[in-house]
């Protein structure tokens, strides 16, 4: 993987500096240990509720949770004088990606790669990677936004904002594209997911803050943040572990197949980011907002598209393969844009700006 340190003047810690290379010796490892041990990676992929894996569930929670314990609940009335930042996200999101990510697989799967993939497998990746496309991130979002310093209220602002309108447009979009009309939402997943990954967490971080608050002020908000971030890198190490060694086996015996379904995730990634980065810094929108309205389009919510699937096509199916592949290129990818970011930031005005 390619060195993306941060500079120290970006606002990061030593460690959190160096992130990609934990993460890239966390995907080696989770790749060694899933194949050297697959039984156990089998039982942890079985501890799943509607199709949300409970210990990668208990992980994205611990990282989502220091950022929520900076999120200001009196800030929250003044988020619809700043609309530019929920503008971008939203136009992008659901007017932009999902119509793109479906051109892409077109491209790719039906005639770049079509001496390579046979007709019915295209067929299956193609409607993988639509899911993935029409399901903006909700929980690690929240993560990228934290190493970027985004503004906690705001982000979770656009979170809540695109997990409502996905309540309504997913299905319809995904029918649309796939050409299927019985699309069936798998909504436990869909709520389950929610409730886990911004309510619960949303919860206890306000209670947190408020005590914290009423004991010494912002400044112990921000010393308990210090102290718990160390624990939210962690989680997000242990979760890279985890997802590649579920697929370790699937990675090893299929690289082929998972590098072509990766071409057109990668330049749909970085596509949307620079998309929604590049509006946002027109835009005259500050870093801190512009930085996390980027991320959402780009991460994706795995745990529905991976759902819905394994629902419709089966859990050996090309288009769950599809899923869990955006899962895994989503880490790396999203580390070099935290990065980029990180270092571009003076391209934005300060905090106070329009956004």
């Amino acid at each position: 993987m390619t060195d993306l340190s941060l500079p120290a003047a970006a606002g990061l810690g030593a460690f959190e500096r160096w992130l990609s290379v934990w993460v890239a010796l966390a995907i080696g490892g989770g790749l060694l240990l899933g194949n050297l041990f697959p039984g156990l990676f089998s039982f942890l992929a079985s501890l799943e509720v509607a199709s949300v894996n409970l210990p990668v569930a208990v992980l994205i929670w611990a990282m989502v949770y220091p950022m929520m314990v900076g999120v200001d609940f009196g800030a929250l009335r003044q988020v619809g004088d700043k609309p530019k930042g929920l503008v971008v996200t939203l136009v992008v999101n659901w007017l932009i990606k999902p119509f793109t990510m479906a051109a892409l697989g077109v491209l790719f799967f039906e005639h770049v790669f079509a001496h390579l993939i046979p007709p019915d497998d295209a067929q299956a990746y193609l409607a993988g990677v639509i899911l993935l496309g029409a399901a903006p991130c909700t929980a690690m979002v929240f993560v990228w936004s934290n190493l970027t310093r985004g503004d906690a209220t705001y982000t979770l602002v656009q979170v809540s904002v695109n997990d409502v309108i996905m309540v309504f447009a997913f299905a319809p979009i995904v029918a649309f594209l796939l050409g299927v009309t019985d699309i069936v939402v798998p909504w436990d997943t869909l709520l389950l997911s929610v409730g886990l990954y911004v309510l619960l967490p949303l919860v206890a971080g306000y209670l947190t803050r408020r005590n914290l608050v009423a004991k010494g002020g912002e400044a112990a908000v921000g010393a308990f943040k210090s102290r718990v971030q160390p624990f939210s890198i962690l989680g997000l190490l242990v979760t890279v572990v985890l997802l590649f060694g579920f697929q370790g086996e699937v990675i090893l015996d299929r690289p082929l197949v998972i590098a072509l379904i990766a071409v057109p995730l990668l330049i749909q990634s970085y596509g949307i980011f620079f998309l929604a980065y590049g509006a946002a810094r027109a835009w005259g929108i500050p870093f801190n907002v512009a930085a996390p309205c980027a991320m959402i389009g780009t991460s994706n919510f795995f745990e529905l598209a991976v759902a819905v699937a394994i629902s419709l096509f089966g859990l050996g199916s090309g288009a769950a393969l599809a899923t869990v592949v955006g899962v895994l290129v989503e880490v790396p990818v999203m580390l070099s844009l935290v990065a980029f970011a990180n270092r571009t930031q003076h391209w934005f005005p300060k905090e106070g700006g329009s956004s």
